[in-house]
């Protein structure tokens, strides 16, 4: 009889470790990587002022570190043309920059965005006069984009389509996100963000 009840104890014993032992290794998994979090995407950013135009690509490679932040590594490709308005001269630069952005949503349509670049610009200069030779220069330049947008669709999953409204508050005189006077550009930036690995509810 007392066997029968210290078998029954230590199998208990033995289910209710077992199962506790799950219940970890089950909250352990959640913590750590996973692929659903996985995401790519990319934008087009468009900017306009009196005499200048920006185009630019901008893809992305990130991670969603809960449903309120996203994380992604970034390359941007853009081109700018400026004419002076006094005189016939223009400038025309071409820049790639790495850089890295995060994403908060403090609702589920809606984000704050904070961005770093560095950029590697070539610029060429082209006087008015065609007798004054051509000038080109190679630049570096850090960049810091702040601003908001709206995510359309985002809480059907992790893929969306977005706007977003930036400024760069870097106070960088090479910037590709000011023009030739330094006064900044407002950058407009519509694109999709995609989920690499479908069944991810937020």
């Amino acid at each position: 009889m007392k066997t029968n009840i210290l078998y029954t104890l230590l199998i208990s014993l033995f289910i209710h470790v077992n199962v506790f032992a799950q219940e970890e290794e089950k909250a352990a998994e959640k913590k750590g990587f996973k692929k659903e979090n996985l995401f790519t995407g990319g934008n087009v950013s468009l900017a306009f002022s009196n005499g200048a135009t920006m185009i630019g690509l901008s893809p992305y490679f990130g991670y969603s570190l809960n449903k309120y932040i996203d994380v992604a590594a970034s390359f941007d490709f853009g081109y700018i043309s400026q004419r002076d308005p006094y005189t016939p001269d223009k400038i025309r630069q071409t820049s790639y920059s790495p850089g890295a952005f995060i994403r908060i949503f403090p609702l589920k349509f809606l984000f704050a965005h904070a961005q770093y670049e560095h950029a590697f610009i070539r610029q060429k200069y082209i006087p008015g006069n065609s007798s004054i030779p051509t000038i080109t220069e190679h630049l570096q330049n850090n960049s810091v984009l702040l601003g908001a947008g709206y995510a359309g669709g985002r809480e059907d999953g992790n893929t969306f389509y977005y706007i977003s409204l930036l400024f760069d508050v870097a106070d960088g005189k090479n910037s590709p996100y000011k023009d030739q006077y330094g006064r900044v550009n407002p950058v407009i930036r519509a694109g999709f963000n995609i989920a690499l690995f479908q069944g991810r509810r937020r």
